[in-house]
């Protein structure tokens, strides 16, 4: 046992070294980088194709995208007019920073990863293993649905604490669901105190405004401008 907790120390400070040197890059670059992290079927996809779609015209945009296999995600999100790439992990549950490292140089036919505004990372669907991988990101965005529970923050507490923004989607199925809202921004915020929350439905539209203004303010300010 002892010999397997060392060797998850090394391959976690392995991990964050190479994640500080990415943050380090896109710090010189000043581009912003976004990772999302949610549970499978919370509608991650979506949201982020709507997302970059809204933004394409005005900001330099691309997406890495993380799944077990297949390239449908990353087909998707090309739909919204803005380059992505995708990482297939076969058995791994969660991207790690050495693989967007190398996702940048394999994708350099498709974007300059040191001339974008935001660069959007879609982890894989996954609310555990996700939790304890540095990818170098500027801004982590947990999501939850309206369809998965007001208590899911209570269940995996530690990807919600150290994640910086909660996104809650599927808000144009509330009413019909029963959605008690009151009871998921208490479950958020019993686990991370004033949590900045956005309450979005991408097939609506609901709240999309108000998160692409704040990514454009995050962009202005990595920027200086």
């Amino acid at each position: 046992m002892a010999k397997l907790v060392e060797i998850r120390k090394q391959i976690l400070k392995k991990n964050d070294d190479l994640a500080q040197s990415l943050r380090q890059r896109f710090a010189t670059s000043k581009t912003l980088v976004v990772n999302l992290v949610s549970s499978p079927g919370t509608g991650k996809t979506e949201f982020l194709k709507q997302t970059m779609t809204l933004l394409k015209d005005e900001l330099k945009i691309a997406a890495i995208v993380g799944d077990l296999e297949t390239e449908n995600d990353a087909v998707r999100l090309r739909q919204s007019g803005a380059p992505a790439h995708q990482i297939e992990t076969h058995n791994m549950c969660h991207l790690e920073s050495h693989q967007i490292g190398q996702a940048i140089e394999e994708a350099a036919d498709k974007f300059d990863a040191d001339a974008l505004d935001i660069l959007f990372i879609e982890n894989v669907g996954n609310l555990v293993c996700t939790a304890s991988f540095d990818l170098g990101e500027d801004i982590q965005v947990v999501m939850v649905s309206t369809t998965e529970g007001e208590d899911k923050p209570l269940k995996y507490p530690t990807i919600f604490h150290r994640s910086d923004i909660c996104v809650i989607t599927k808000m144009d199925l509330a009413e019909a669901l029963g959605y008690d809202r009151d009871q998921m921004l208490k479950s958020v915020e019993s686990v991370k105190p004033n949590m900045q929350t956005f309450e979005v439905s991408a097939k609506t539209g609901q709240g999309m405004d108000t998160w692409i203004d704040f990514l454009k303010q995050r962009v202005a300010e990595k920027s200086g401008s």
